[in-house]
């Protein structure tokens, strides 16, 4: 993520804040959006609040690394870090310097399915931020010198990244789940991808992506939404037109039974993934899936794995399992960190427990939980500006309804202990899964026939 961080206006937004919180902040069902079309084609949709002196804007465009051109990963992310660099008519020195003048944050990010750029600003100086935002986006300098500074710095993060076993792990979890697919690879790219990639390569990408015609636009905080839409319509027309919409990529299907793939590193612990591809963010057992997996390992020190593998077998410091809900189906993972010696035992639990949670339905307790944490923790993911500004964007990306803060409650207190069963038992697939190990395979000694026959479910026991 690339932000031009200010302390001197984080300590003020603090500031405000508290002030804020000791007023009473607003509900999250009380939290009003209105939506709107601009010239361009783009969306725009707007959240006042008038109790800070701040403005956040964020733009969504169709320009993540799910659009990197096959032998080009990490392309996505570097147009992003080099579109940050100035202008034609600004350095990226002297753009910084009037950037930090206002006290202003700006970013530019890229992820996968989307690219991101926005601010935060002081009330008064909204109209000359939107102004450097906008340059940026539609006249950036993408220099030579900066592509290739920018793109050195990437693959010096890479290989710094490359020594750590739990990002091996991960690339290679996702490399043999989604194979040459746009979800295959790290958004960053590898080292031998990123250091390929040459000044036309950006220079493309950024043409062929960053139109505003079928952007999204979120802005939260001290504005009349009409304004906003004339002063984003004046400062930012451009560049035009819309990202043709991408087909789903074809993923392969696993093998029946574990696929086990095997690191060798000389490393104290084994780090674990494991996994297969999940669910898009539009399924509509999205909520479903949601309570499930939090009693699964979604719900830390709550979670069945937590509790079986940490706690009472005392053999992981950290479990979890997540679905990755994305614009295509993303990957579901169980991750773990353990000792080298312990590895088998841990893997065998964390099957058994996926098997658990098929076979017979959740307690009341475990479903009551659930259902209040996810409810409860909901109204805390839009409580700042740039929360607001961001949740907009994923209710218009991913098409929630303007109602969405209000409605979010009621699809998670309705979700049923018959629904938590029938969940787990379409979307777990422990008897067809990947299995990547990271660790000191002499150490851990892997025993495949023991765990193919645990995810079998046969011989495993309870």
């Amino acid at each position: 993520m690339i932000r031009r961080r200010n302390w001197i206006l984080k300590s003020i937004l603090a500031s405000c804040l508290m002030l804020a919180g000791a007023a009473g902040t607003r509900p999250a069902y009380a939290l009003e959006i209105k939506r709107m079309t601009l010239a361009n084609g783009a969306t725009l949709l707007v959240s006042e609040n008038h109790e800070l002196p701040m403005v956040t804007v964020e733009i969504a465009l169709d320009a993540g690394s799910r659009h990197d051109p096959s032998g080009k990963a990490g392309l996505a992310m570097l147009t992003a870090r080099c579109v940050n660099q100035g202008t034609r008519e600004l350095s990226a020195t002297a753009f910084d310097e009037k950037v930090d003048f206002m006290g202003s944050s700006l970013f530019v990010d890229a992820e996968h399915d989307y690219a991101t750029a926005g601010f935060t600003a002081l009330k008064k100086y909204e109209k000359d931020t939107l102004g450097l935002l906008a340059a940026i986006l539609s006249s950036p300098g993408l220099r030579d010198a900066d592509i290739d500074r920018k793109r050195a710095e990437q693959v010096a993060g890479i290989k710094a990244a490359e020594e750590e076993p739990g990002y091996i792990a991960a690339v290679a979890f996702a490399k043999s789940l989604f194979g040459d697919t746009p979800y295959g690879y790290p958004t960053t790219g590898t080292s031998d991808s990123v250091a390929k990639l040459n000044g036309d390569d950006v220079r493309n990408f950024y043409r062929d992506y960053y139109k505003l015609g079928s952007a999204v636009i979120g802005v939260a905080g001290d504005v009349d939404a009409n304004e906003v839409k004339a002063l984003l319509e004046k400062s930012l027309p451009g560049p035009g037109g819309a990202v043709e919409a991408q087909p789903q990529p074809t993923v392969s299907a696993l093998a029946p039974g574990l696929d086990i793939k095997l690191i060798d590193r000389n490393v104290q612990q084994a780090n674990v993934m494991l996994g297969f591809v999940g669910i898009a963010r539009s399924n509509p057992d999205y909520y479903k899936i949601q309570v499930m997996n939090y009693i699964l390992g979604g719900g830390v020190f709550a979670s069945r794995l937590m509790k079986t593998v940490r706690s009472k077998a005392g053999l992981a410091y950290h479990v979890s399992s997540i679905f990755d809900a994305r614009k295509f189906p993303g990957p579901f993972a169980v991750v773990l960190q353990t000792k080298n010696q312990s590895a088998n035992e841990a893997i065998k639990m964390v099957l058994q427990q996926m098997r658990q949670m098929q076979e017979s339905p959740v307690s009341d307790a475990e479903l009551d939980n659930a259902r209040k944490f996810l409810v409860g923790s909901f109204p805390l993911k839009i409580d700042r500006q740039e929360q607001i500004a961001g949740f907009m964007l994923q209710v218009e990306l991913y098409g929630l309804g303007l109602d969405y803060a209000e409605h979010y409650p009621k699809l998670i207190e309705s979700v049923t202990k018959q629904d938590v069963l029938e969940v787990a038992r379409k979307y777990l697939h422990p008897d067809d899964a990947l299995l990547v190990v990271v660790a000191n395979q002499h150490d851990a000694a892997i025993n495949t026939a023991m765990l193919n026959q645990t995810a079998a479910g046969a011989g495993g026991g309870k």
